[in-house]
């Protein structure tokens, strides 16, 4: 089990990033990057989100149910993205 705050702050961490960097979060009404969920193959459990920082933006992904933290490079720059969600 784990939450969306455990795996953002993994991302994040990646990225040089920590919850202070942190300039806006998105969430639908009553979700929590708190709740603890199987982000194991299944079926999605986890909440939809949406985290900004000033370099990144942060955003959950998802291939055969498995659930996992992505993200992007907020600004232009000549970093090529590789494929996501699988």
């Amino acid at each position: 089990m784990v939450t969306w705050r455990e795996l953002i702050a993994e991302a994040m961490e990646l990225n040089g990033e920590t919850w202070d960097d942190v300039d806006s979060i998105a969430l639908e009404p009553g979700d929590s990057l708190d709740v603890e969920f199987d982000n194991g193959y299944g079926g999605e459990e986890g909440c939809k989100f949406t985290v900004w920082t000033e370099n990144y933006v942060y955003f959950p992904l998802c291939y055969d149910g498995s659930e996992w933290c992505g993200s992007a490079s907020r600004n232009p720059n000549d970093v090529a993205m590789s494929h996501q969600g699988g």
